[in-house]
């Protein structure tokens, strides 16, 4: 059994005349100790998708289908059971660590208190436990008593990572844990999930724009476009040669470092992602796709085989024309 498997996703925000789909119709799954990139633009329900796996979303959000973590429906547990669930089987990094942290307690407390809310320690244990937790993504333990907004923006999401591995879950979910970071500091953060994972064998969710650090990072790769998963395969396969036009429209809008062979400028992407209250007849990518049919603007296409354990939602898939 695969530890996570999202069957139909949907998420609605409001109702009625003013619904707005923001996942449409999701499958994914995870096995245990491998890791899954999302990659889109923003917009495409990224986000959307990473609260719904923890029923994170407002009350405003319809949410149907199926998000099985180990078996277990995260739709229809109790609000005990979620309880349960939370931090310490499954846990999640937000975007925006400053946004994330509360300004008025110091990180130690809030590190702490997953431990102290699941039972997994004393207060003074968890006092314990948290300087062990902020050694371990390389912070000093004394750091415990500084508040976020005396830490730098790297820190805080060190301080992140920790509170999401302090009940030892077996999935970590990562939403775009390197936004608003510079160059560097992204890359000690993706080298330090990239060991924590490994360490731990936690299987790890991460969510991005960067094609290239979600094929550096990642096992598989799932691309939305419009609250749709529209390919998904091997990272590296679906980064240096994606099936689908939008995944080889975002993997060219990325510079390829020391790739001195091809020469080859990022090209960007013309016009912008559908309002997901209007979404365009047929195939959402048509209205921006450079090698859109006729067919294109009638009918949607599904996920079909791609080759090596790859599927793409395009009409040229498996086309011999």
């Amino acid at each position: 059994m695969s530890l996570l498997e999202v069957r139909d996703l949907r998420v609605t925000y409001g109702s009625g005349p003013n619904a707005v789909p923001a996942v449409r119709g999701v499958d994914l799954t995870l096995e245990s100790g491998t890791k899954l990139g999302v990659a889109g633009e923003s917009g495409c329900g990224k986000s959307t998708l990473a609260l719904a796996l923890l029923r994170l979303l407002p009350a405003s959000a319809r949410t149907e289908g199926q998000i099985l973590l180990d078996g277990d429906d995260v739709l229809a547990m109790s609000w005990g059971r979620l309880r349960a669930v939370r931090w310490a089987g499954a846990s999640i990094v937000f975007q925006g660590a400053m946004h994330s942290l509360n300004a008025v307690h110091r990180i130690g407390d809030q590190i702490a208190e997953p431990l102290l809310v699941h039972g997994r320690a004393t207060p003074a244990a968890a006092r314990t436990r948290v300087g062990e937790l902020l050694e371990h993504v390389g912070l000093p333990a004394a750091r415990a008593a500084a508040y976020p907004h005396e830490l730098s923006g790297g820190q805080r999401q060190r301080v992140m990572i920790a509170m999401a591995l302090a009940c030892d879950p077996r999935l970590i979910v990562a939403d775009e844990p390197t936004t608003a970071l510079d160059v560097m500091i992204q890359a000690q953060i993706l080298r330090l999930i990239e060991r924590l994972v490994a360490e731990q064998s936690i299987s790890l969710l991460m969510i991005s724009h960067d094609l290239a650090v979600l094929a550096d990072t990642c096992d598989r790769l799932a691309v939305m476009y419009a609250g749709r998963v529209v390919e998904e395969g091997p990272a590296r396969a679906v980064y240096e040669a994606a099936e689908h036009p939008y995944g080889r429209a975002l993997s060219s809008a990325f510079p390829r470092i020391g790739d001195l062979s091809s020469r080859r400028a990022p090209r960007g992407l013309p016009g912008d992602p559908p309002d997901p209250a209007d979404l365009p007849g047929g195939c959402t990518f048509h209205p921006r796709c450079p090698v859109a049919v006729d067919a294109c603007g009638e009918l949607d296409q599904e996920l079909r085989e791609a080759g090596a354990g790859r599927r793409a939602a395009c009409v040229h898939v498996g086309s011999t024309s």
